[in-house]
């Protein structure tokens, strides 16, 4: 394997640490969008992608932090129709009976916020620490016998070649995983899966942290520009919120991320901010994951669009069983129509920043 910074130096090591059921769209809009069918498989690989992460973890005992639960929190009391309507789905339909719709006295019990009016808790979803995640997995593999060449950017893919700026490594077959940091080695994948970024702050350790999050568990919430959060092992507020697009950072990360914290939670005015960082992870059009063959030999699996714990793993599975030469499971992603970004590699951005000033506007409203 080759990497051009250190393991788990991206988004891989840098998200919100949340193992999500499902994909980045709910059952409802699967099954309106690609058909009851399609989605009842998209539903099963992902399950699938919850109980592989883990199993790995524990079956090699990596010391992440994982712990159960994550809740939906809507932030306008119109979404309550569309939370219950999405419970009640996976309860009859999916046959999960770990998700529940929650009302308005109980969110704000389970979460010190008077933004939120409704939502769904799902039990069995799960997060944990992203990095010691990333790690466990480098370590494992390592002990399996893989070669990790850290520090060592690929340059340059061809069938059957990989090069690099100190050698190039040839094989029969090659996997490019690379989600936000493409960097021009695919066009074809490159036009349907585009890099953000997103920003992270950790709080001092709060006196309280039940009094904040009282369950434990990780909260996403309703706004098409979402802010996600969760407690450390340690009792900091972890709080994911804020965007930019390119490879940009801004020049005080807290700040950014301070601001939609406040909005949420304005009984942490005086808390300070210890630690804030941002990652590069990348989205598709439809938010559903780019599996892809670009050209004979080599694969591309990548843009899981914040939702990469579960299925970023599931798809190095996927990945193999088709190298190995059964590529059905790899082919119903593969096999799923996927539109362009508008604006080919010049505009794209822009038009995208446009697009996520609208949203953020909605989400106002």
């Amino acid at each position: 394997m080759v990497e051009a910074h250190r393991v788990g130096w991206g988004a891989s090591g840098r998200n919100g640490g949340q193992l999500g059921s499902g994909q980045r769209l709910g059952q409802g809009d699967l099954e309106r969008s690609l058909g009851a069918g399609k989605a009842r498989l998209l539903w099963d690989l992902a399950e699938e992608s919850k109980t592989l992460t883990k199993s790995l973890i524990h079956r090699h005992t990596i010391d992440c932090d994982l712990r159960p639960g994550i809740l939906e929190a809507m932030h306008r009391p119109r979404y309550e129709a569309e939370a219950r309507a999405e419970a009640t789905l996976l309860n009859e339909r999916y046959d999960y009976p770990h998700a529940r719709f929650v009302g308005r006295d109980e969110i704000r019990a389970m979460v010190a916020s008077e933004g939120y009016h409704s939502g769904v808790l799902d039990t069995d979803a799960a997060h944990l620490h992203p990095l010691n995640y990333a790690l466990g997995l480098a370590r494992t593999a390592a002990r399996t016998g893989v070669r990790l060449h850290e520090r060592t950017r690929a340059t340059r893919i061809t069938t059957g070649r990989v090069e690099t700026a100190s050698g190039a490594v040839t094989a029969p077959h090659i996997l490019l995983a690379c989600n936000g940091y493409l960097c021009g080695l695919e066009g074809s994948v490159a036009t349907r899966v585009m890099p953000i970024n997103n920003f992270i702050a950790a709080t001092e350790p709060l006196p309280d942290p039940a009094a904040l999050i009282r369950d434990d568990v990780a909260v996403c919430d309703s706004r098409f520009v979402i802010n996600y959060f969760r407690l450390s092992r340690d009792g900091r507020l972890l709080f994911g919120g804020g965007e930019n697009y390119g490879y940009r950072f801004p020049a005080d990360i807290a700040a950014k991320v301070r601001k939609p914290m406040l909005e949420v939670f304005p009984q942490l005015a005086d808390t300070k901010i210890e630690y804030a960082w941002g990652g590069t992870l990348a989205i598709t059009m439809d938010r559903l994951p780019h599996f892809a063959r670009p050209t004979p030999g080599i694969l591309s699996v990548s843009g899981y669009s914040g939702h990469g714990i579960g299925m970023a793993t599931l798809a190095g599975k996927l990945a193999s069983e088709a190298i190995a030469g059964q590529a059905e499971r790899f082919d119903i992603f593969a096999d799923i129509p996927r539109p362009r970004f508008p604006g080919g590699a010049r505009l794209r951005t822009p038009l995208l920043t446009l697009a996520m000033i609208w949203y953020g506007l909605r989400d106002r409203l």
